[in-house]
């Protein structure tokens, strides 16, 4: 889902600084060698160990568990924080994803927060974490796109939590998303063999929450190019609320432009009001929201390495992330 919930902000007073996630650049240069060698044999015999120390450092899954950024020796607290929704499937969705997440990194603390609607409430996850440790606590949005939630809302809630506290970026955009998006639509029916006439008379519509930031739905509107991309077909961006074109909307302006087969992509983190709106609008196939699918797990843990290793930064030099006025 996509922060859709501008006017509404979370409890708690804010009594610190908590810094937000912005593009992470980094290098890795191995050492320079020194001197001259010997002989072919031992030029082979360095490459070999410095490939070895740097494979040695990944995994199929992600980094290894011991590449975590740390804080006096432990991993931050990932804090996945979700939007909440009174749709009964929601729930389930995220602990899904969570399993994924454990399962992907193991020995990490994940920990769930709410921005309304549902238990645990952010704040309230946060005031556990504090009362249990000093360990720092990443929070990861379960937001698909910058907006108020993002940009304010969590910033304040960590905030007002003695901890050390980074915001991670929103999951997308993101390649690995779009992937997950196909993969949707190809069990929903999407053709994986497709012929030239398809292609002229197909399109998608890529249906999201919406979004009163103009930064949220920039987000969308990229989001919808990459599918474009990857699927070799017209895709235009919807929403549910607070922007259009809706997602009706959104189909009819493909079919005048001779696009008569239309599937719906659900760029939604689980089910809820917003998702089923947007599958009664589709005219043909329409994919599931994303929900635990691989992808979201690896992004999630991206998000939260990211974050991680700035927050390790601004420790070590000795920058209080947050703190109490």
């Amino acid at each position: 889902m996509t922060d859709s919930n501008p006017g509404r902000t979370p409890s708690g007073h804010q009594s610190g600084r908590v810094l937000t996630a912005g593009p992470l650049h980094s290098s890795n240069s191995p050492g320079t060698a020194h001197g001259s060698l010997d002989s072919a044999a031992e030029l082979l015999g360095r490459i070999t160990t410095q490939l070895g120390a740097g494979l040695g450092r990944f995994s199929p899954d992600g980094p290894r568990r011991d590449d975590t950024p740390r804080h006096h020796g432990r991993a931050p607290t990932l804090v996945v924080v979700a939007h909440g929704s009174r749709d009964p499937r929601t729930p389930a969705t995220v602990t899904r994803l969570l399993d994924l997440v454990r399962a992907l990194r193991p020995g990490l603390p994940v920990r769930l927060g709410h921005i309304e609607l549902n238990a645990p409430l952010l704040a309230d996850t946060l005031a556990g974490l504090a009362a249990e440790s000093d360990r720092p606590a990443v929070l990861v949005p379960l937001l698909l796109g910058r907006g108020h939630h993002v940009g304010h809302d969590l910033p304040e809630a960590a905030a007002a939590c003695p901890l050390a506290t980074r915001v991670a970026a929103p999951l997308g955009p993101h390649p690995l998303l779009v992937e997950a998006l196909n993969d949707r639509l190809t069990e929903a029916g999407w053709p994986t063999a497709q012929d030239a006439g398809f292609r002229r008379r197909a399109g998608v519509v890529l249906a999201a929450a919406g979004s009163r930031d103009p930064d949220g739905l920039a987000d969308t509107r990229s989001a919808a190019r990459a599918l474009a991309e990857r699927l070799g077909v017209p895709v235009l961006a919807a929403h549910a609320s607070a922007a259009g074109p809706s997602v009706r909307s959104a189909v009819r302006a493909l079919a005048s432009r001779g696009r008569e087969q239309v599937a719906v992509a659900s760029y939604f983190t689980a089910p809820g009001r917003f998702a089923a709106q947007s599958a009664n609008a589709a005219p043909w196939v329409v994919g599931d929201p994303l929900g635990a699918h691989p992808a979201v797990g690896r992004v999630l843990l991206e998000r939260y390495d990211c974050a991680a290793a700035t927050l390790a930064r601004t420790v070590a030099r000795g920058v209080p992330a947050v703190g109490r006025a």
